[in-house]
């Protein structure tokens, strides 16, 4: 079964990498997939999945950081433009690019959930010739969207992981549930379709990334550490204009509110049970220099360890954020733009993958560790199938790299996917044969 498997992902090798190049050209960023998602929903319809998409599998009160509707509609007119199917795109409107498949094996058995994240970034990609994708006519052809992290091969190494399993449908015993998540970049998708409960009857999760800790094609990692749990915030204050010269004492300065907070939110102390982290990435404010600014705005992030932390430092920057506001009686708007929870691979599970990729004989070194050391909004699966009794890994699967992830000349060995294909298959496989 296992050689079967090496060989089924390598016949689906070509049509693999055509799928990735295909999604790379049309590149599209968080919240707007909806060529990339209708192609996903299509193509598991079409191989015998159950498919839910859009609101089915999307819970738009707990979206983050979604474009406006005149821009998603933009998107929309562009999908179709692209060859979408418009009856996918219209199950995706507002926004609610998720879709889920799922797959019943001949016999009863557990459920498996593998996902796969599909967003782009807001990048402007290289447009010289000694960049692969240029030179081979596969360049993002939607300017100030680029596939600068590697979920467009994500995206076609689960179609081809579907293909694969429904061609075993009959000698699986459980059911498989496919998640293809928008919106990873900037952590902004994963928790939308976690409320929604798609993941709440999985025994088993995978998550999975290419490149990234793993820098070379044959090099696995499946004993990972180190997410951070991360929570992104926007704080908009709003004040009185004044002339600065004139009538100062008529003003409440916005821009002094915005600069005490991001002063002070680096003075929080850090908790005593794991390292936490807090940055004030962006302040804009003010409209000239002899009016007292009534508008600002400051963006950033906090991280910890865990879930826990994390909501410590969340809780104690939106109390800064909201004091600095009182200080200058002007009002604050404080908005979520992203998150990812903490989360721990589960040992059990990882032992048995490793022993899964060491029957398939493709991987050159199965490294003992790896510290991740950033986050990945997976994390809310992971979290929600380990609270519901479930077990959950996230691994990552070497590749040589161009560039770094979200680098603007960013290209991968395309010979990873086939690897990856296998490496899910046989996992699937594995769990479903109890």
């Amino acid at each position: 079964m296992v050689a079967n498997l090496v060989e089924k992902a390598e016949q689906l090798r070509e049509k693999t990498i055509a799928r990735r190049q295909d999604f790379h050209k049309h590149a599209e960023v968080a919240w707007t997939e909806f060529r990339t998602a209708a192609i996903v929903a299509e193509t598991l319809a079409a191989l015998g999945y159950e498919v839910l998409a859009g609101a089915e599998v999307v819970d738009e009160q707990a979206m983050m950081g979604v474009p406006s509707a005149a821009e998603l509609d933009r998107h929309v007119e562009r999908a179709l433009a692209q060859g979408a199917n418009p009856k996918w795109v219209e199950k995706l409107r507002g926004g609610k690019t998720g879709v889920v498949g799922i797959l019943k094996g001949a016999k009863p058995g557990p459920t498996i959930g593998i996902r796969f994240d599909m967003d782009a970034n807001d990048a402007l990609e290289a447009e010289d010739a000694n960049h692969r994708p240029v030179k081979e006519h596969f360049a993002s052809v939607n300017r100030g969207a680029m596939h600068a992290c590697g979920h467009d091969g994500h995206t076609a190494i689960g179609l081809a992981v579907a293909e694969v399993l429904a061609s075993l449908r009959d000698e699986l015993s459980g059911t498989v549930k496919l998640i293809f998540q928008p919106a990873e970049e900037g952590v902004r998708g994963a928790r939308a379709m976690a409320v929604k409960g798609v993941a709440d009857d999985i025994d088993f999760l995978l998550g999975m990334h290419i490149g990234f800790n793993t820098k070379k094609i044959g090099q696995l990692a499946c004993r990972i550490e180190g997410f951070l749990a991360t929570t992104k915030l926007d704080a908009v204050f709003t004040g009185v204009a004044a002339h600065a010269g004139a009538a100062p004492e008529a003003g409440r300065n916005a821009l002094l509110a915005a600069a005490t907070a991001a002063l002070n939110l680096h003075a929080i102390a850090r908790h005593s049970q794991g390292p936490s982290r807090i940055n004030v990435g962006q302040l804009e404010a003010g409209t000239g220099r002899n009016v007292v600014p009534a508008n600002a705005v400051i963006k950033l992030e906090t991280r910890g360890t865990t879930s826990a932390i994390n909501e410590y430092m969340c809780s104690e920057a939106t109390r800064i954020i909201k004091a600095a506001a009182d200080m200058y009686d002007v009002q604050v708007v404080i908005r979520e733009m992203g998150g990812a929870a903490g989360a721990e691979n589960d040992l059990c599970l990882v032992e048995r993958i490793e022993r899964v990729a060491e029957k398939l004989g493709i991987f050159e070194e199965i490294m003992p560790s790896c510290y991740f050391g950033a986050s990945e909004d997976c994390t809310y699966f992971m979290e929600r199938v380990q609270q519901h009794g479930g077990k959950a890994a996230y691994l990552m699967i070497g590749t040589e790299l161009a560039a770094g992830h979200h680098d603007f000349r960013f290209d991968f060995d395309e010979a990873v996917l086939p690897q990856a294909v296998a490496l899910l298959s046989a996992a699937a496989v594995e769990l479903l044969q109890q």
